[in-house]
């Protein structure tokens, strides 16, 4: 089978992407591969919900940029399509006196990216979050909440509709040069497919297939998973929206933290630990390849020793729910332990340098007849729009001068 444009990874970066190179190139064949039997069944159908407002990021980065404008423009999809979705606001919330400093340098940070954000007393607080307990606020007003799963199958529907092709159960081990100039071979396990220009979008097996192409990312990916518990129904009236701490500065995650999906369920989490499979979402999940990669590496060594302290916290609450009960007591005190039920876990796929530093923004690594996405960390599924716009401004137009228009089905 032979494509102009070949997709690889099912997910929201991969069809958003799909959905504007339609857009874009609609005389163009463009074929998406996913390995799972349907779309957004990973990191996409499996993360909190929240449309980020860009208030965390480094002022001129990728994320904040597109965090902001992707936050607007997934707000404005999601009303023209009819999507559910809810801009609620969230709190981020200052729970000891010593982390008022912090929370200033967030509302200082919030200014510099452009994202609407106020501080507010610990009484204007519990006007908005009755249970909630802090000694200073940050009230974000463009934050929200959507399904991301919902938006991924709108964008695979319009995909389609435009005339491209998803195929599902198609495990891709690698792709090289083709035989014939200026084309790329994918190879997957049951197929062989043969495309002018392959988009790499492949989340947690995204550093694999960049490698497999002769391409090095310059870091690797190194999988944490997220491990939620959730309100029993009766309690969920404890959160009217969404509940952050202050993140700690030393870590590199944002801590335990509350948020209402807009199924109205009630998410508490997520703990972040290290994943002994790059899909392992349960604890007891084990792949030998990938822990041994993992362990070996030494830019995650250097993380580890780097983070020993806070680590070990994070695993303690992985294994102790009380101890888990307690850091969200932190924020609202009349959660107990009974109150609260496991769910799903989700898997970041985090990309980690060399030097154990992690890939604090999104990071595009470009050949000839490919472009790999091999970051594309949180706010990834609310900036999927903005980040499609920017994969296919990298992509040149590869088709023949004689492609008569309209769309070509890969044939």
């Amino acid at each position: 089978m032979t494509c102009d444009y070949l997709i690889i990874g099912g997910g929201i970066i991969g069809l958003a992407t799909a959905r504007q190179l339609s857009l874009r190139h609609p005389g163009a064949s463009i074929l998406l591969l996913e390995k799972e039997k349907a779309a957004a069944l990973h990191q996409t159908g499996r993360n909190s919900g929240v449309i980020h407002s860009g208030v965390y990021y480094r002022p001129g980065s990728f994320k904040a940029r597109f965090a902001r404008a992707g936050a607007a423009s997934l707000v404005d999809f999601c009303r023209e399509y009819g999507i559910a979705h809810e801009v609620c606001g969230k709190l981020i919330v200052a729970t000891r006196e010593e982390e008022l400093a912090r929370l200033e340098t967030l509302h200082v940070r919030a200014g510099e990216n452009r994202v609407p954000a106020e501080r507010i007393s610990p009484e204007q607080a519990r006007e908005r979050e009755p249970h909630v307990r802090c000694v200073g606020a940050l009230h974000v007003k463009t934050t929200g909440i959507v399904s991301y799963r919902d938006v991924t199958l709108e964008y695979l529907r319009q995909f389609e509709e435009n005339g491209g092709v998803a195929r599902f159960g198609q495990r891709v081990t690698g792709f090289r040069a083709g035989d014939r100039p200026g084309f790329r071979v994918v190879e997957t396990e049951s197929d062989r497919f043969t495309a002018r220009f392959v988009i790499n979008c492949a989340g947690l097996h995204s550093d694999r297939l960049a490698r497999s192409e002769g391409r090095d990312p310059g870091a690797r990916i190194v999988p944490f998973r997220g491990e939620y518990y959730q309100l029993v129904p009766g309690k969920s009236d404890l959160v009217k929206g969404l509940i952050y701490p202050v993140p700690n500065p030393e870590f590199p995650f944002l801590g335990v933290h509350l948020t209402r999906m807009i199924d109205g369920s009630v998410h508490a989490g997520p703990n972040a630990v290290l994943a002994l499979a790059r899909e392992g979402y349960r604890k007891t999940d084990f792949n030998w390849r990938d822990t041994r990669e993992t362990l070996a590496y030494r830019g995650f060594r250097r993380l580890a020793f780097q983070n020993l302290g806070e680590g070990m916290k994070e695993i303690y609450r992985s294994l102790n729910k009380a101890a888990f009960t307690r850091s969200l007591q932190e924020l609202v005190p009349d959660i107990s332990r009974e109150d609260l039920e496991p769910c799903a876990a989700g898997i970041r796929a985090q990309a980690l340098s060399e030097g154990g530093e992690l890939v604090d923004d999104f990071h595009f690594v470009e050949s000839e007849g490919a472009l790999h996405v091999c970051n594309a960390p949180s706010p990834g599924a609310t900036a999927s729009l903005e980040i499609g716009r920017e994969i296919v401004r990298r992509v040149p137009d590869v088709r023949p001068a004689s492609v008569p228009a309209g769309p070509l089905p890969c044939s």
